[in-house]
């Protein structure tokens, strides 16, 4: 134990010799006496800004490989999985073997499952071609059941099957470039699907995509005799985009009418499609092309006529909405999410008539996840943006003429008190949680608790995996964000017979982009465990979130604005500069690594900071953002027109010339997300420029190169740093 560690349990201690002891003298004596002993004792000396520490493994135990970390995957920490049934039922699986449980009386039983049944109590895996429904056609898709109907898309076209099994038409193309019932905006602004069925299950409202004006981007498909151009249709920043609409299909009278939504033409996002729990009314967050204003609007699913504004978010540097709409349950009022009206992404009571009440006032981001029309459930990042907490809230309020006119705020009620990440699954009838959770130091515990956070049942404790290999110490702590606000969040893994009197190289993992959080109070931190088998190679590795990341607010996530890499270049060399000040860290050998936007991050270091880089690997890099998709990257860094100077900037065309350490690009090169015109323009301007690095494509991958072929690609990157740095 550390002096630290040491004194918390002390001061534990205090605390119940205080409240057993209070007037016993002996006991006042013997803290005093403890007290000084301890204050006599050296502090041990420890990272700075050190929150918590995993100890090291043993040091003659098993070498991770690739094959662990990827195919087999035996050395992850899985939790047990846990799913609510009727009322207060849960099934899991343990041990290979199903039980079924009752939180409310404690009876646990064994199941028999069929000869042949799948493992597993999770949510099941891929349902196949046909959605596991045979009655669909070969190469249907956007499988969308509702009931006994199943909406679907083949081709371009939507059908849906009923009941009976048989297929009708809703709306059918003829034209490559429209697409109904997929989802559109390149799945940004958290839409996922096309189709969206009613409550009540009579309407099918529904995506149309035309990408007319869309250019196209070729990708080779070399599995062909001779090879194959397939185009896509990539919308480039700041040239002609997609135009999307709402279709409303009604079963009964098997025609479609369409949202009236023109608030801005024809290039406007329609996002979060949320049905009104009667069916009567479809909901639709319509966003212009600048990113910068936002109309929630209400339209009539009868006609598609627009009924009514009902609120709207203006913002100079963009408003993302990302959630549907949660309807207050028995009523018409409901939950909305934002980060643009008090600085956090928070819930707000709203009505259909325009009020806004803020419902969690609270300078952390929050999720919503369920309601029983008098209580609120979310979870939190109010104890701290690396943790996640159960909180709940109580419906106090009262209408008139339809508007909420009274509302009573009542306090938040923590329901998870122990440290960490937590993951809830409420029961169906809000008595219990499932509470599946880890912390750095817990590989973790699935729990069932009553809605006061009361335990109620263990399902399952995960021991620790690494538990036989030869690991080194693991370290989460912070380190000041570059402009002195924030407290930014790192894990650093120590190789294993760790030396402090030895100099060790430094591998950085980065990604910095929006929509992540690398590091969490979850098992070593969210642990990748390629980290670890580099740290067993003799590596330190170090993996540190900053400004731009989510789950810290408006702020710090808009931070990056018309200047994507800037911000968090400045946040990633404050945690380099942390590590050159340690003894055991070799300065003259520090290295990066990332992919996608860590790639971006990755060549932008090294050409930025060519000083201190020594070795990197960039996987599926973005090189310069007028090559990047309309739908992200207007949203950060707007377009040439509007933002020059960030745009040349932030381009790594530009910064090429600057490259003097190593650098291996990796690429998918069928990447349809970051297209082959990144990488392989830097590479010739690299080559205009007599610099040499290395690159290596990987032919029939796309973005992410998965399965079997990871080993390669992740065997190939350790490699570089084995050889170079």
């Amino acid at each position: 134990l550390t002096y630290a560690e040491i004194l918390g349990k002390f001061e534990l201690s205090l605390v119940v010799l205080k409240i057993d002891w209070l007037m016993n003298a002996k006991a006042k004596e013997i803290i005093a006496l403890i007290t000084l002993a301890l204050a006599a004792m050296p502090a041990a000396k420890s990272q700075p800004g050190t929150v918590s520490v995993h100890p090291a493994g043993p040091q003659d135990g098993k070498e991770i490989t690739m094959q662990d970390i990827y195919v087999t995957m035996g050395i992850y920490a899985r939790p047990v999985s846990a799913r609510w049934g009727e009322g207060s039922t849960y099934s899991y699986m343990k041990d290979g073997k199903s039980f079924v449980a009752d939180a409310a009386t404690g009876e646990v039983r064994e199941e028999e499952r069929p000869a042949g049944a799948p493992g597993g109590m999770g949510p099941g895996g891929p349902m196949g071609r046909r959605g596991g429904d045979p009655r669909l056609p070969e190469g249907a898709s956007e499988i969308t059941p509702n009931g006994g109907n199943v909406a679907y898309t083949l081709g371009n076209s939507l059908y849906y099957l009923d009941a009976e099994g048989l297929s009708h038409e809703v709306v059918v193309s003829s034209d490559p470039n429209i697409v109904y019932g997929t989802s559109v905006s390149r799945n940004e602004f958290g839409i996922m699907n096309g189709i969206f069925w009613s409550p009540d299950g009579s309407k099918i409202a529904f995506y149309c995509k035309d990408e007319s004006l869309v250019t196209d981007f070729p990708l080779l498909d070399i599995s062909t005799r001779t090879g194959t151009l397939k185009n896509i249709k990539y919308p480039m920043n700041g040239m002609d985009s997609e135009n999307v609409r709402l279709g409303i299909y009604s079963l009964e009278d098997q025609s479609t009418v369409w949202a009236a939504v023109d608030d801005f033409g024809y290039d406007q996002y329609l996002t979060n499609i949320s049905w009104g729990p009667d069916s009567k009314n479809v909901f639709i967050q319509v966003l212009d092309r600048s990113q910068k204003h936002v109309h929630l609007n209400m339209y009539r699913a009868a006609d598609g006529s627009f009924v009514r504004t009902l609120l709207t978010e203006d913002n100079e540097r963009f408003v993302e909405p990302q959630d549907v709409l949660e309807f207050v349950k028995g009523s018409y009022d409901f939950l909305y999410r934002t980060d643009n009206r008090d600085g956090y992404k928070n819930l707000y009571l709203c009505d259909t008539l325009g009020t806004v009440i803020r419902l969690t006032a609270v300078d952390a981001d929050v999720t919503y996840l369920d309601n029983d029309g008098s209580t609120v459930w979310y979870t939190s990042a109010e104890v701290s943006p690396v943790e996640n907490h159960l909180f709940c809230v109580n419906l106090k309020y009262s209408h008139k003429n339809g508007a909420i006119v009274k509302y009573k705020a009542t306090s938040p009620v923590r329901l998870t008190a122990e440290e960490g990440w937590h993951r809830v699954s409420l029961s169906p009838d809000y008595k219990y949680f499932i509470d599946s959770y880890s912390s750095f130091n817990l590989p973790g515990v699935t729990k069932v608790k009553d809605m006061k956070g009361a335990e109620l049942a263990v399902v399952g404790e995960v021991a620790d995996p690494l538990a036989e290999y030869a690991t080194g110490e693991v370290t989460l702590g912070t380190v000041k964000s570059a402009d002195g606000l924030y407290d930014n969040w790192y894990r650093m893994f120590k190789p294993k017979d760790f030396d402090p009197s030895k100099k060790y190289p430094v591998v950085v993992y980065v990604y910095g982009g929006p929509h992540s959080q690398m590091v969490t109070d979850s098992w070593l931190g969210s642990v990748r465990l390629w980290e670890m088998y580099m740290a067993q190679k003799g590596y330190i590795v170090y993996v540190q979130d900053g400004r731009g990341t989510s789950n810290r607010g408006a702020e710090y996530e808009k931070a990056i604005h018309k200047q994507c890499g800037q911000a968090e270049m400045a946040d990633q060399m404050v945690g380099v500069e942390m590590l050159k000040s340690l003894p055991y860290v070799d300065a003259e050998r520090i290295g990066v690594h990332g992919w996608s936007y860590g790639g971006f991050m990755t060549i932008s270091l090294l050409t930025n900071y060519p000083e201190t880089f020594k070795v990197g690997v960039a996987g599926g890099p973005v090189i310069d953002w007028k090559w990047y998709e309309v739908m992200y990257g207007e949203r950060y860094m707007e377009t040439e027109a509007t933002n020059s100077e960030g745009f040349a900037k932030t381009s790594l065309i530009n910064m090429a010339p600057n490259l003097k350490g190593k650098l291996l690009i990796c690429q998918g090169a069928i990447d349809n997300t970051v297209v082959w015109e990144h990488s392989l323009s830097f590479v010739q301007t690299c080559i205009e420029n007599n610099i040499q690095l290395d690159y290596f494509p990987y032919p029939l991958s796309e973005h992410n190169v998965a399965g079997p072929w990871r080993v390669h690609l992740m065997d190939k990157v350790s490699e570089y740093f084995f050889n170079w740095l």
